[in-house]
């Protein structure tokens, strides 16, 4: 997060200040007590100045304008060093007390809500962020702030949700009906907005009460109920049904509870546990004969009544560059002698528990399509009106399923979906070919590095509900024919006869080592598995190095494996003057796990520095050294080095310094990196003369589109598919205007203009830089624009590149959302300015002369 944007200098304090009001005595003490403060300024003894002012601004409330900049600069200080030393109670004391004092300086209060959400404490940092906009409306920090907090704590999936006319008619229609049947003492749980609450009171239910555990989202359904006039008809409480009671909490059991608490693999979100403790403690028993359309006294209900899982095993290429590691060598590096590598998305016998074992896709957009290798299977019923079948879900032994394959292709994952069944007439159903809110549950093959099935080949899968979760462990293939097995699950055996000679090849290095296995997170592996960005950046390493090595007399002399450049002819002997002694120092600070050092190292002749900071990957790393030759000595972890991260960069040592810097300039999701500006200045200080920063320059496109779905992600569009309640402009305050981790080759839009060039980030020669620009776009269709998707050409030098837009890039893109439509017709001109602010930039659209929206796009 940024810092405050203000750091004031402390005020210097006149020695005799008089303070109105109070007696002597007490105007003596201040007096003192500020020249105290203003001299361990000087001191840098922030504590203790710290606490001079909270006695005088105590005592003295009337010099709280006078003091303000001196009180935020000791607090932003002594914040700082309460951090450095971990104490981070003491650091919230401070701001609590700080904002006693000024309860409406959106400065501090955008500062308390920097170190909530460096904490984790998401959803109380986003409330700080909101409170600094409503004090400054044109705070820009706090406006950047709040925009990167305010996916986490309304997810898009509530806007997307809230505009499913269907969905919100069908969950309506089965409570209505529900209500008018004598269930009308309700209870709603995980309210989200309340829409659930209010169908329920809009049905006659003579008793509301609704929980939800988001404070951002109690606030908003707050809010919501306010506005449609049902404030004081539905009682809503901030807290989890489970921890609920009866009549603590609610008088009475009641008779129906509704809930949407499921995730893409329905149990994800608790439904069972929180269905289970409602049966037990905050409903009445349920109906007991089948066919009763009158409740008698004291029946409950649950809608959804029921849910049916189904499954379908898929070929999917990109679902398989996320999940398995599918190439041998990149950029020189080769992975065979690697660890087990794998993504978060997998279970077994030894896995956490508690660790998801799926992830989730929109299949209908995923890139490259997706192919059915089975029919669609039936993996599990629950019935949420049955306790006891609820109760004995979680301890039931997986059940076995034998799918056949149907077609050739390569197994890469099982996908679920499900349909829910509100009652016995209104269903929704989640599935791949559904025009839904929902994505589907992947649940990934990630051992064998191909499996290619056929017809009359057999799947085994064990469907199972444990800790919460659905889990499909895909047990093993049978072969037509053959009879023979291929285990899926746990060591896996291996695939095929080609399998078996590769690793008989490698036993020899890998003896006496014990397989270890190792988690990447998914954009890691499709980082792994990308070819192109490896090789680009061993190439322009290379250039590089060689010609620092060369004296700058040329960089298209490029350095083999050994540190020679590849025309030498004595590249292999020890005494080759062009294998210096004194080797070149190499920085990686990429993200997460990286190569690049590795990379680096094989060059020759470089000491190369990684900044990779878990210890299960820099085993990765040390073993990928060892195997590709690369000395001990030359690759090391540079935190280490360091005491602090927020020092990363300095000298490698005292006396040298840096040939090359690796940054990590663009986030997965298609944003720019926070703080690259920064980072990237500091860098140049490092670097010996003819060195470089990688990347050194990066190029931002974009093109205008319309696009009716960016639309329905991006904020509820009026009240008809509300169905009439007033909730748009609640959680419409949460709309951000730049939406992430998109694929814009499988977004449906309508493109409106070509590609251009929307703004340069010069990280070499800053000078060439510029806060604003403006571009024009002429229209090359007619229709209305909605949103400016923007990507990056990340140029590695003048010759080499790297497109965030590529096929196999491992980034996404990000598009602004405009806030009105602008309708064009084919050559219309629009003006496109673009602002930086910082490490975000803001893009500004107008046809006409008049400003029509904007966004900031970092």
């Amino acid at each position: 997060m940024p810092n405050p944007s203000t750091r004031p200098r402390p005020n210097h304090v006149r020695r005799n200040r008089r303070v109105a009001g109070g007696d002597a005595a007490r105007n003596e003490l201040v007096s003192r007590s500020l020249e105290s403060a203003q001299q361990c300024l000087v001191n840098q003894d922030y504590g203790t100045a710290f606490a001079h002012y909270l006695l005088v601004l105590n005592l003295a409330p009337a010099l709280k304008d006078f003091a303000r900049e001196s009180f935020r600069f000791t607090l932003f200080k002594w914040a700082e060093e309460l951090d450095a030393l971990s104490r981070i109670q003491d650091i919230f004391d401070c701001y609590e007390q700080a904002l006693e004092l000024f309860p409406n300086d959106e400065v501090i209060v955008n500062s308390m809500g920097e170190h909530l959400f460096r904490m984790g404490f998401r959803d109380e940092a986003a409330g700080y962020f909101y409170k600094a906009l409503k004090l400054k409306p044109d705070f820009a920090d706090a406006k950047e702030n709040f925009h990167r907090v305010a996916n986490w704590l309304v997810e898009r999936w509530h806007f997307l949700m809230l505009n499913d006319q269907k969905r919100n008619a069908k969950y309506q229609r089965a409570i209505q009906k529900a209500v008018q049947s004598g269930f009308n003492t309700v209870l709603d749980i995980g309210t989200g907005t309340g829409i659930l609450s209010m169908f329920a009171k809009k049905a006659g239910a003579s008793e509301v009460c609704a929980c939800e555990l988001s404070n951002t989202m109690y606030e908003l359904a707050c809010e919501v109920l306010s506005a449609n006039a049902m404030e004081g008809e539905i009682k809503i409480l901030h807290m989890k049904s489970l921890d609920m009671e009866i009549p603590k909490d609610i008088p009475n059991r009641v008779s129906l509870v509704v809930t949407e608490t499921v995730d893409a693999g329905l149990f994800g979100e608790g439904i069972v546990e929180t269905l289970i403790h409602a049966w037990k403690h905050l409903l009445l028993p349920p109906q007991i004969s089948e066919g009763q359309a009158v409740p008698t006294s004291g029946v409950g209900r649950v809608i959804p009544a029921s849910a049916t899982v189904f499954g379908m095993a898929v070929q999917c290429p990109e679902i398989r560059r996320h999940h398995r590691v599918g190439v041998v060598e990149v950029g020189g590096v080769c992975l065979t002698g690697a660890p087990e590598l794998h993504s978060p998305a997998i279970y077994s016998t030894d896995s956490d528990d508690s660790t998801e074992p799926y992830t989730t896709e929109r299949l209908s957009r995923i890139p490259g399509g997706y192919t059915p290798l089975t029919e669609h299977f039936q993996a599990l019923t629950v019935d949420f009106n049955s306790p006891q079948e609820l109760g004995g879900l979680c301890s039931q032994k997986p059940s076995r399923i034998c799918l056949p394959i149907t077609k050739h292709g390569v197994l890469d994952a099982i996908v679920a979906w499900f349909v829910l069944q509100l009652d016995e007439e209104n269903s929704l159903s989640t599935g791949p070919e559904e025009e839904t809110c929902w994505e589907q549950a992947v649940y990934p093959v990630q051992y064998l590095l191909d499996c290619a099935v056929k017809p009359g080949d057999s799947l085994i899968l064990e469907v199972s509900c444990q800790d919460a979760y659905l889990r499909i462990c895909m047990v093993s293939l049978v072969r037509a024919g053959d009879g023979m097995e291929t285990e899926l699950d746990g060591d896996p055996s291996l695939s095929s006869e080609a399998e078996l000679c590769s690793a008989l090849a490698c036993l020899q290095t890998t003896q006496g080592r014990d397989q270890q296995k190792c988690m990447l997170e998914s954009s890691e592996i499709a980082l792994l598995n990308n070819v192109k960005y490896h090789d680009s950046f061993k190439t322009a390493l290379s250039k590089s190095l060689s010609s620092i090595r060369a004296g700058g007399k040329s960089e298209s002399t490029v350095l083999d494996g050994t540190g020679c450049s590849a025309d030498c002819g004595n590249s292999q002997r020890q005494d080759c003057p062009n294998t210096a002694s004194d080797p070149l120092y190499v920085l990686d600070v990429s993200e997460g796990f990286s190569i690049l050092s590795l990379i680096a190292a094989k060059l020759g002749s470089v000491k190369a520095y990684s900044s990779v900071e878990k210890e299960q990957h820099q085993t990765v790393l040390k073993i990928l050294a060892e195997t590709n030759g690369v000395s001990e000595e030359m690759l090391e972890f540079w935190l280490s080095h360091v005491e602090d991260d927020s020092a990363l960069l300095q000298r490698p040592t005292t006396d040298k310094m840096w040939s090359a810097v690796i940054l990590d300039c663009v986030e997965t999701c298609g944003l720019i990196r926070q703080e690259l500006m920064e980072k990237a200045a500091l860098a140049r200080c490092l670097l010996e003369p003819g060195g470089r920063i990688f990347p050194g320059r990066i190029v931002m496109y974009g093109m205008l589109v319309e696009s009716e779905t960016l639309l329905q992600e991006s904020a509820v569009q009026g009240t008809e598919p509300t169905l009439g309640l007033n909730i748009g402009p609640f959680i419409n305050q949460f709309t951000v205007p730049v939406h992430v981790f998109l694929d814009i080759n499988t977004l449906p839009c309508v493109h409106l203009s070509q590609t251009v060039e929307l703004f340069t980030l010069d990280l070499m020669y800053p000078n060439a830089n510029y806060n604003s620009r403006e571009v024009k776009v002429q229209a090359c269709s007619s229709g209305r624009v909605t949103a400016i998707p923007f990507w990056y050409q990340v140029h590695l030098d003048d010759e080499i590149s790297l497109s965030t837009f590529s096929e196999d890039s491992h980034w996404k893109q990000a598009a602004v959302v405009l806030d009105e439509a602008i309708e064009v017709k084919a050559g219309d001109l629009l003006l496109l300015n673009i602002q930086q602010h910082k490490n975000s930039m803001s893009i500004t659209a107008k046809k006409g002369g008049e400003l029509t929206a904007t966004g900031p796009a970092d």
